[in-house]
């Protein structure tokens, strides 16, 4: 059997595959009648609480008159509110990925002597072990960078002689050593696929200790490994704000649920990777790209309204782009009113925007930003309100910094790293149950046919 053939659907697959479909149907109005939360969560977009944590906060309602009513959203780490620990930052102050990882895993804001012995740590473990790059990155390279990535860490614990060891301080190291590896295991399985399937230059830039974790992206991925303040902060504050969003969230309750288990870290963090790389999750920024891309070759005029709300309409009728019906970056399972991350984020934008002679652009996002909800209100039934999520920036954000589209999800995982580090010490240190939800079997009971009967 040759390649091609190994791959083929044949007609003997669709027959098997259509008596699967058969005999994975279940009416819909048995969720309803055993009372089962499609998606963990309710119409409102509240989740079925499965655990408790203190590494961050989701909120997006408020108490009034003893009820919650829906609120502008709001996200806290370790207490602190994201948009604080932003406003921190002045254009011209360190970099603050690395001080908000210290928060998550440790549970304070460090002293700058404390940061600064945190930072060396982190530069201490940038290094991949020897000749990892030759003889596992630059061999067999994928074509999908989340794949490379879950292939690499899976292969680390090939080279970790306690890989098993579950106790804190070694999952400790573990983590932090994985915090720093994930921007070389992510570029470098970029610049070897680029290499190999695309003919480009292979560049593989050693990482400099002195660099934060948003320069040293920027600086392995460019050839002349050259970038503006303004692109590193920018890129800082997109890890900042995607590197934790609760327990909840598909990736990190993967994390809790696989930790639960009692399995090493490496297969942890592999299989959160494996969430995050769905569509439906990191891979959401990517859809708002391209459904962009489609909407612009579709206007003659990027300030007609009329024009814009038209190609809305189609995209939720399932008339446009990719005809799955949805505005791609627009509602959240949480959020209504606002997502703050995507607030957050729209000031750095719409600076990096002037500086990148993008500002048209930016106008046409934020005309859809503006029109979008009232078309999904008029065109849908919606039991909440609908706004702007980080997705709908972020692929903007990363297109005008000239990251390649293969590193959007990468980037997004090189960010939750930190989240999911301190969710799986944290699942550790509390030493749970192995998490076992329940499922209600429909199907009724039969007598068994002998083989001659049937």
């Amino acid at each position: 059997m040759n390649a091609n053939q190994f791959y083929e659907i044949t007609p003997e697959l669709e027959h098997m595959a259509e008596m699967s479909r058969q005999a994975a149907t279940i009416q819909p109005e048995l969720f309803t009648k055993y009372d089962v939360k499609r998606g963990l969560r309710d119409l409102n977009g509240k989740g079925v609480l499965v655990g408790l944590t203190e590494i961050s906060d989701v909120c997006a309602t408020k108490v009034v008159n003893g009820e919650p009513v829906p609120a502008h959203g709001e996200l806290y780490y370790r207490g602190y509110n994201v948009k604080s620990l932003i406003g921190g930052l002045s254009d011209k102050s360190h970099f603050g990925f690395e001080e908000c990882t210290y928060l998550l895993l440790f549970g304070k804001l460090p002293s700058q002597e404390e940061l600064d012995d945190f930072c060396s740590q982190l530069a201490k473990y940038r290094s991949l072990p020897t000749s990892f790059v030759r003889d596992i990155i630059m061999k067999a390279p994928s074509q999908d960078m989340m794949n490379t990535l879950a292939r690499s860490v899976l292969t680390l614990y090939s080279y970790d002689s306690q890989a098993d060891n579950i106790s804190i301080p070694n999952v400790l190291r573990q983590c932090l050593q994985l915090i720093s590896l994930f921007p070389l295991l992510s570029v470098y399985g970029y610049q070897a696929y680029r290499h190999y399937h695309d003919g480009a230059s292979l560049f593989i830039h050693s990482p400099k200790p002195e660099l934060s974790t948003a320069e040293t992206i920027l600086h392995i991925l460019r050839p002349d490994s050259s970038y503006t303040p303004l692109e590193a902060k920018l890129l800082d504050i997109a890890l900042i704000l995607h590197m934790e969003h609760g327990g909840g969230n598909n990736s990190t309750f993967t994390t809790h649920l696989v930790s639960s288990s009692g399995t090493d870290t490496y297969s942890v963090i592999a299989a959160s990777l494996g969430s995050l790389k769905g569509p439906r999750h990191g891979g959401a920024n990517i859809k708002v790209v391209q459904m962009f891309e489609d909407m612009k070759s579709h206007l003659t005029d990027w300030k007609d309204e009329d024009a814009i709300s038209a190609y809305l309409a189609a995209l939720l009728n399932k008339e446009a782009f990719d005809r799955a019906g949805l505005i791609y970056g627009m509602g959240h399972a949480v959020y209504s009113l606002s997502d703050p991350r995507a607030e957050l984020f729209r000031t750095f934008v719409q600076r990096l925007s002037k500086e990148k002679g993008r500002e048209d652009e930016f106008a046409l996002y934020s005309t859809v930003e503006r029109l979008a909800p009232q078309i999904i209100a008029r065109e849908r039934k919606i039991y909440k309100g609908v706004s702007p999520n980080v997705d709908f920036f972020s692929g903007f954000a990363y297109s005008m910094l000239n990251l390649p589209l293969e590193l959007y999800t990468p980037i997004f995982a090189i960010a939750r790293i930190s989240g999911w580090s301190a969710h799986r010490l944290e699942e550790l240190n509390y030493n749970g149950k192995i998490m076992r939800p329940a499922y209600k079997n429909v199907q009724e009971h039969l007598d068994y046919i002998p083989m001659s009967q049937r």
